[in-house]
């Protein structure tokens, strides 16, 4: 039976980025859930589909496949055999996975695998319901969070230093939009589980997030 970590918070808090560290101070296996529906979202989108377009989604849902896969450490993310790796990281594939993952078939399609690999492996999972409904018997649940004007900073300082054009309003405005789609959808809302530890990372480094995670992996094991 895998010991398992589960990561939840909204969209901007830095989920991925930790537990990404986290995985690799401790050796687990890091399955980054938005990831997986990232990958649905470039489906939809090539499909040239509306993401309000509930019963487009559905039925495009049954002719994409998203599996992950480590290739020397480094996490893989494959659409129908396809690595779009780089492309999940878009900001309207953002939009779109935020839209669609209001869907049951997309989340019902992507559930039994996560918890399949979470049965066998020790993981730790970061998304916005992995301790409330895809792993609620989580050995330890993090729910990490941010104030929207830090997250929105943080998302503005990433653009710019890939040289990409943005505006920071616009930004800051947009993550306040998905806040309330991801806390108001009917389906696994975004919301923090009643034993869930609260870490709010807007005063926070990276490596003091992590080292709080840390310890607390550490007291459960023992």
């Amino acid at each position: 039976m895998g010991f398992n970590v589960a990561i939840d918070g909204p969209a901007g808090a830095g989920k991925s980025t930790i537990a990404k560290l986290v995985a690799k101070e401790t050796g687990f296996i890091y399955v980054d859930t938005g990831a997986m529906y990232r990958a649905l979202a470039v489906h939809f989108i090539n499909e040239g589909l509306d993401g309000e377009d509930v019963s487009a989604i559905e039925t495009a849902c049954e002719g994409a496949s998203v599996s992950i896969r480590y290739e020397d450490g480094i996490q893989k993310v494959f659409l129908n055999g396809k690595d779009v790796s780089t492309l999940i990281r878009q900001e309207n594939v953002g939009n779109m996975a935020s839209k669609s993952s209001t869907v049951p078939k997309v989340r019902e399609k992507l559930l039994e695998l996560q918890r399949n690999l979470a049965i066998k492996e020790d993981v730790i999972m970061d998304g916005r319901d992995i301790g409330t409904n895809i792993l609620p018997q989580a050995e330890v649940k993090i729910y990490l969070t941010a104030s929207v004007s830090t997250r929105a900073k943080r998302r503005f300082d990433e653009l710019m230093e890939k040289g990409i054009s943005c505006n920071y309003d616009e930004i800051y405005h947009d993550i306040e939009d998905r806040d309330f789609r991801d806390m108001n959808r009917e389906t696994a809302p975004l919301k923090q589980a009643e034993d869930a530890i609260l870490i709010d990372s807007s005063n926070l480094t990276i490596e003091e997030v992590v080292c709080e995670i840390l310890k607390y992996i550490k007291k459960c094991r023992n």
